[in-house]
């Protein structure tokens, strides 16, 4: 069984893998500090199973799992915690592995045996149950081979792009896996939704104004300039679009 260690502490990291490498059953294929080294190691080794602290800081376990599970093949996650009375119940009640530290060779035994894929929803879950933020801050597109992470605040608009979506942000654009109907739920406080295929970020918004055609249009502060950079927001969405624009 192929594992990955993922710990922002270096003790805790070399007391998980001493216990590995002490069984002929499992291979460590790396460690990583944070969540971002963690998904470009996970990218490059296809660990069977990652081996995940729940409290980071920068990107915690959960934001480092929901971008897991967007590989082509997610490996099963088992997180590894500071006794948190919420967090152990929240993951009892779904069934999801957890070792508590400091880490005991036969707690992290019986939790490689059931080691198991997360849905997001389950992980949503998790997060609320436990008290952790399971609001993503950044956007996970896999570009030729490669991780690239965009931070949620660098986002200006979100288009639907045929079976994807289209991310337009400060350093360019990409396609993204997510659809835009999770992605509408998920930053309901940040993002608003101007037609049926796109969502625009409520802090970027410049101005509305009509077309010639009688169309209302939406220019957007840092996105694409020139004239045919406004967005068309269709009839439904205008009254909640100039809603957000006088709350925000």
């Amino acid at each position: 069984m192929k594992i990955l260690i993922v710990d922002d502490e270096a003790l805790a990291r070399d007391r998980l893998s001493q216990i590995l490498v002490d069984s002929d059953e499992h291979d460590v294929v790396g460690e990583a500090e944070n969540g971002a080294q963690a998904l470009e190691i996970a990218r490059e080794s296809a660990p069977d199973v990652v081996l995940l602290d729940i409290r980071m800081p920068g990107m915690n376990g959960i934001e480092t799992a929901h971008h897991l599970n967007s590989f082509e093949s997610p490996p099963a996650i088992i997180f590894t915690t500071a006794y948190d009375e919420y967090a152990i119940e929240a993951f009892d009640a779904r069934a999801v592995g957890y070792v508590l530290k400091p880490v005991r060779r036969e707690r992290l035994d019986r939790a490689l045996e059931r080691a198991a894929r997360l849905s997001n929803i389950t992980l949503s879950e998790i997060a609320k149950r436990s008290g952790i933020s399971d609001l993503r801050e950044h956007i996970c597109a896999h570009t030729q081979g490669e991780i690239k992470l965009i931070p949620v605040r660098d986002v200006f608009c979100f288009r639907a792009d045929q079976k994807y979506v289209r991310v337009q942000h400060r350093n360019g654009e990409d396609l993204i896996d997510d659809s835009l109907n999770h992605l509408e739920q998920e930053f309901a406080d940040e993002f608003v939704r101007i037609h049926r295929n796109a969502l625009i970020a409520v802090r970027q918004i410049d101005t509305l104004k009509k077309s010639s055609g009688g169309q209302t249009l939406v220019t957007l502060r840092d996105g694409p300039q020139g004239e045919d950079s406004a967005l068309i927001i269709s009839r439904r969405h205008v009254a909640n679009v100039r809603r957000r624009i006088k709350e925000r």
